[in-house]
């Protein structure tokens, strides 16, 4: 039986959902997309008169607002099932509405796509064109297959150089893993951890606060977010401003700008593939996949839950390989076969190769 939530201690619905998205440990991004939806909801709902009170609002609304979304918005997929997994969440969680019609909801499925995977002399390409520390987390990201979001949370304690491991926590799921730290990145790193500390100690003599810590650790441990080995791999320059305590701190490196210097690498590279940083998480999968590396241990270090989320990548493998080859290719050989036994057997004009005799005569008018 699931155990039951604190009584909610806001009067306000969008007061209510940061509450009880907070209880339950979700991330800033979802709290923010949730709250989008909510809002979006009720103001769709109360269009032409008077809001009303989701509470208010039946299957038969909830779904006009779904169909509204698919056929005039036309979001995608992905969109749709976010907006759905808002609403119910307000329903379940907030409203403590469990009616049996909301079980009915079908989601829509996702079509599966395959994924943009750069050759090793693109990424070489595209990595030739970076310099400073979006250099260094674009090797990093490819070189270990982490998502964007995974390498900016690193702390310092999270880099084992003894081991050569990267333990990334709390990946999508709340699950850990361990991956590999690239040998040819040791000294990079080792450079920006020197850099980290510097900065770190510039915060603890400016007395500034902490950097923020996962859920109830701040509480448990007062002084940990102070702590060298709580410290981010990658701080930000500048200070910031939490939007859930109101206090003043260094947050990791701000990740659009790694986005901005990849799509800036890739242009200059002249790779008109639609690359994004994931793609290099894509490309390392398929990278080591094509290097013999059994699909098992990949699932592993890209912490898929199953194992038919990484069998995407044996679909880019089975075309990139070039197994199968295309009826047209034997079809143009067999003609150019054709054209080049026509020519050589009933060509009038093609003059048959000369006698030795033949040379002589040509080779003593040249020379008299």
């Amino acid at each position: 039986m699931k155990p039951r939530a604190p009584p909610l201690q806001s009067s306000r619905l969008l007061d209510q959902m940061r509450e009880r998205i907070r209880y339950v440990h979700y991330s800033l991004a979802t709290e923010k997309v949730y709250l989008y939806w909510v809002r979006f909801f009720v103001r769709w709902s109360g269009r032409g008169g008077q809001m009303r009170h989701p509470r208010d609002i039946d299957a038969a609304g909830v779904e006009a607002f779904l169909t509204m979304l698919a056929t005039e918005r036309h979001v995608s997929a992905s969109t749709h099932n976010q907006a759905l997994s808002a609403i119910l969440f307000m329903y379940r969680e907030v409203l403590a509405i469990d009616l049996p019609w909301l079980d009915g909801i079908n989601r829509p499925s996702r079509r599966p796509r395959i994924p943009c995977v750069l050759t090793r002399d693109e990424v070489a390409g595209v990595l030739g064109q970076m310099d400073g520390i979006t250099a260094l987390l674009a090797q990093l990201l490819y070189g270990t297959g982490m998502r964007l979001m995974e390498a900016m949370r690193l702390r310092i304690k999270d880099v084992d150089f003894a081991r050569q491991v990267i333990i990334v926590r709390e990946a999508k799921g709340g699950k850990d893993r361990v991956v590999m730290l690239p040998h040819a990145l040791a000294p990079a790193l080792r450079q920006q951890l020197l850099a980290s500390r510097s900065q770190w100690e510039a915060d603890r003599h400016s007395q500034r606060g902490g950097v923020e810590m996962p859920h109830a650790l701040d509480a448990k441990y007062p002084r940990a977010g102070q702590s060298w080995a709580w410290f981010w791999l990658f701080p930000s320059p500048t200070l910031s401003v939490d939007p859930r305590t109101g206090v003043e701190r260094r947050h990791h490196l701000y990740e659009d700008r790694v986005q901005r210097a990849l799509k800036k690498a890739v242009a200059l590279a002249g790779i008109a593939k639609p690359v994004s940083v994931h793609t290099l998480r894509h490309s390392f999968a398929t990278h080591l996949l094509q290097a013999g590396t059994d699909i098992r241990t990949v699932q592993e270090l890209l912490g898929h839950a199953d194992v038919s989320t990484t069998m995407i990548y044996t679909h880019v493998l089975k075309v990139a390989a070039g197994g199968t080859a295309s009826p047209l290719d034997a079809l143009l050989r067999q003609k150019s076969r054709l054209a080049e036994a026509t020519i050589t057997t009933a060509d009038p004009y093609v003059l048959p190769p000369p006698s030795s005799h033949h040379v002589q005569e040509t080779c003593a008018m040249i020379y008299v």
